[in-house]
């Protein structure tokens, strides 16, 4: 399965991927997931959302356990965050099959649409629309940077925009939902362990930055005539890195857009965006505070104007408490494992369903703690673990 997912949407000049919502390399990964799907004769179906689901059992008979993630990745992103959940999820079923386990419960495994908002600007998609966190209204409004609106690329890649909506009938029908992932952190490899479980995702968003100064000619314009937006940008960015020290928190600002965005043409708009995230709201509300209030002092030492817009927001999530320590039993069954138990930075579709529905996490060690990267990994021996921890888990919850 991995052989087969690895050249899908792989750049050949960065060896990153490019896999972006409803582009070729993403219908692609999507029929991949349908042949692994058919090729166990498992029951196939993609709902109102474009996410699919390939079903082991009666999905109607309700109390379903579920596990998959995504196949889409950021911009030259890296192999294992997302396809690791889906191809260990098969590759689980398989294990399970091979004991011969007798299944109490319909058992589930998705591939959840545009997780990682790389086309259109905004995370897990199809998860927010199908727990009702994105409205229909909203998600008609999402365009990509060529102006293309996701229905019409949702439409142009062959499926139908106007059925988009929350699912809360689907969702009814689940018990509990247990994405794997591998870690986007050095978390395990510091404390030794291969597999671990998730306490809960740090609460995050994003924030547009737009400083709007005047163009005009780099060369023949004197400094002290300049409205140069740059100039503030710049100084936010540093100051970013310094309200994310002070509060141990994260901030990024990773994108940037430049009008006239010539060589020899000073500014007249710099927009930023800032990537915020904290292990509590408190911290995270002093970071983004303290930066928006540094970017304005700045701005108007510069006659510089300022737009601060907050274009999306996760509060933190906590995982459902009695399936977390489940999976702890679960795993440490007859053994004297203890499986550790940690936070992350990273949002998830499991974050966005665990206001509807039961869900968990397990993280498969990353030696490097890269993500997000072509330089991502996980040791195979640890994607094994991960899936041995990920069957017993299945076999713990769904089967008799």
């Amino acid at each position: 399965m991995w052989r087969d997912l690895l050249p899908i949407g792989r750049h050949p000049d960065s060896h990153g991927y490019r896999r972006f919502a409803w582009t070729g390399a993403d219908l692609d990964c999507r029929a991949w997931f349908k042949e692994q799907a058919e090729a166990r004769e498992l029951g196939y179906e993609v709902d109102r959302n474009g996410n699919q689901w390939a079903w082991l059992g009666d999905p109607a008979a309700g109390d379903a356990v579920v596990t998959g993630s995504h196949l889409d990745s950021v911009p030259d992103g890296g192999a294992f965050d997302g396809p690791l959940g889906v191809v260990s999820s098969f590759a689980a079923l398989d294990e399970l099959r091979g004991r011969g386990v007798d299944f109490a419960k319909p058992l589930a495994i998705v591939n959840f649409g545009d997780e990682e908002g790389a086309r259109f600007g905004l995370a897990c998609v199809g998860s927010r629309l199908t727990a009702g966190q994105l409205t229909v209204e909203g998600a008609h409004k999402l365009t990509d940077g060529d102006g293309v609106s996701l229905p019409q690329a949702m439409e142009a890649a062959g499926y139908d925009p106007d059925a988009i909506g929350a699912d809360p009938e689907r969702l009814a029908r689940i018990g509990a939902f247990v994405e794997l992932h591998v870690e986007q952190g050095r978390a395990l490899d510091l404390s030794g362990d291969r597999v671990g479980i998730a306490s809960a995702i740090w609460p995050h968003g994003r924030w547009r930055f737009d400083f709007r100064g005047e163009a005009n000619h780099a060369g023949t314009t004197r400094l002290v005539d300049r409205r140069d937006p740059m100039l503030s940008y710049a100084e936010t960015v540093l100051a970013a890195r310094r309200e994310a020290e002070l509060a141990g928190a994260v901030a990024t600002f990773g994108k940037i857009a430049v009008e006239p965005n010539g060589v020899n043409a000073i500014p007249s708009l710099v927009r930023g965006w800032l990537d915020s995230r904290a292990e509590d709201q408190a911290a995270l509300d002093r970071v983004v505070g303290g930066i928006e209030k540094a970017a304005r002092e700045y701005a108007a030492a510069h006659g510089i104007d300022l737009d601060v817009v907050r274009e999306s927001f996760t509060p933190v999530v906590e995982f459902d408490h009695a399936l977390r320590d489940e999976l702890g039993r679960i795993l440490g069954k007859d053994t004297d494992l203890t499986v550790p138990v940690l936070g992350t930075g990273a949002g998830h579709d499991a974050g966005i369903l665990s206001g509807s529905i039961p869900t968990a996490m397990l993280f498969v060690r990353n030696p490097t703690g890269v993500s997000h990267s072509p330089a991502e990994f996980a040791a195979e021996d640890d994607c094994v673990a991960g899936v041995l921890a990920l069957a017993d888990v299945l076999e713990g919850l769904a089967c008799r």
